[in-house]
């Protein structure tokens, strides 16, 4: 089973070489292990609460979207798209928001900041402070639960809000007395590389310190580099490498024999200006191809649109139904049943349900299917060599009513998942119209199961 990892890229600024290190580099070697289901979305939303330019974050968003893909991240095997290009996260947010307690959002990390340093200041607690900055953990919890994510990777400072998800999901799944959300873990990044600045604090745009990553190309790179802060000491003087921000920096991008190298020529004396020639050139090796492919990509905005309309479609595949079933158990549902008319009570008739048939395939082995109240067959099972398990799959069906159901868009048909595996398929449909009509079907009969004894 695949481990659903999902990560949020915020869509301000350009990114450098700390991003590169300590964010883009790891998640993207992450994203190639057979066992990890990576989604990967620009928060653009986010950036709004951030950022009124709108220049700077259209922008940022196409920097960023090429960095990603420049450095190795595989749309064909992620799902890799915008915040944005998804009408069920606000919707999904607006849910959230009518069940998120006031009291919790008071404690949100990023809002007591706010209030503190307006304290400090003399103004009146909430001066300046927008609804978008209070209703941030809302939205990102929205990020999370719409795509029933397993795993968010974040800082320590980010630990609050994935609990915040999981206390929402959690409080919705209470409310509505079935599973709806699968509740995330927060995955904390405690190797994750920090690479100094060019003034050896946290490289950090906050502090106007960083290196760039792609943007000026190699010139602006090496001109960043010769900036980097050093002591006092003269060539031939030997240097301290465990107090150097060159060297921590170097260590980022060389193997453990280059480094043991770099480490021996600053303690043998190696002057600061060769040493961060030595540094540009390392790094230069590494990025020169991924720039290439950066500036490919930059020239070419409409071929990232393209990448990014597939990957929004492939998490709409899971968004949109998953979203579907929560509008059900809101009520927000089709006018299905007439209200009730005036005059004389009568008889009530017999109301057939949705119903589970097994069978045995001609090559002996078990299946079932799930027929709608009318009799249409919605759903046809994979095949079990072993009966029991074609039983605790029905039995699991049963349970699971439509909201807590895992339902995928492939193609022309449905899949129904238990556990991340596929169980049951529908047929195929000629169009998505048709598609979307029995997914509603299919949401009935499964409610219908959940309550029969």
């Amino acid at each position: 089973m695949q481990t659903r990892v999902l990560t949020g890229i915020t869509t301000t600024g350009t990114p450098h070489l700390g991003n590169y290190v300590g964010a883009i580099r790891p998640s993207v070697e992450a994203s190639r292990r057979a066992d990890v289901d990576a989604f990967f979305f620009m928060a653009d939303y986010h950036a709004l609460i951030k950022s009124d330019d709108a220049a700077r974050i259209e922008r940022s968003r196409l920097e960023i979207a090429a960095s990603w893909l420049a450095a190795g991240l595989d749309p064909a095997r992620v799902t890799f798209y915008r915040q944005s290009d998804i009408p069920e996260i606000p919707e999904l947010t607006w849910f959230l928001t009518c069940i998120a307690s006031k009291g919790m959002l008071n404690r949100a990390h990023a809002y007591k900041a706010a209030v503190d340093k307006n304290a400090a200041a003399g103004e009146d607690a909430d001066a300046g402070i927008t609804a978008g900055l209070y209703m941030y953990p809302v939205l990102m919890a929205a990020d999370i639960l719409a795509f029933d994510a397993h795993q968010v990777p974040v800082g320590r400072d980010q630990i609050q809000h994935i609990e915040m998800a999981r206390d929402l999901g959690q409080r919705f799944n209470h409310l509505h007395g079935r599973e709806f959300f699968v509740l995330p873990e927060a995955l904390i990044e405690e190797q994750v590389a920090t690479l100094p600045g060019l003034d050896g604090r946290k490289m950090s745009k906050s502090y106007d310190n960083t290196i760039p990553l792609f943007a000026g190309g190699k010139k602006q790179l090496r001109e960043a580099i010769m900036r980097i802060v050093t002591d006092s000491r003269l060539p031939g003087e030997p240097k301290d490498p465990d107090s150097c921000a060159l060297f921590t920096i170097f260590r980022a991008f060389a193997s453990e024999t280059e480094t043991a190298a770099f480490r021996r020529a600053l303690e043998e004396g190696l002057g600061w200006g060769e040493a961060k020639q030595v540094l540009y050139e390392r790094i230069e090796a590494d990025v020169a191809p991924m720039r290439e492919r950066y500036d490919t990509l930059m020239a070419d905005p409409a071929a990232i649109e393209v990448i990014l309309q597939e990957g929004a479609r492939k998490a709409r595949a899971i968004a949109t139904p998953k979203v579907a079933g929560l509008r059900e158990v809101l009520g927000l549902r089709a006018m299905r049943t007439a209200g009730a008319a005036a005059g004389p009570a009568r008889p009530a008739k017999v109301q057939r349900v949705a119903r589970l048939a097994s069978f045995r395939d001609d090559d002996g082995r078990f299946r079932f299917r799930l027929f709608s109240a009318e009799g249409e067959e919605l759903l046809l099972s994979v095949p079990f060599a072993d009966p029991k398990a074609a039983g605790a799959s029905q039995k699991r069906l049963k349970q699971l009513g439509a909201t807590a159901a895992v339902v995928q868009v492939r193609g022309a048909n449905l899949v129904l998942e238990i556990d991340g595996e596929a169980v049951a398929s529908t047929p195929d449909y000629p169009d998505e119209a048709a598609r979307e009509q029995a997914l509603t079907r299919l949401r009935l009969a499964l409610d219908q199961l959940a309550t029969q004894d």
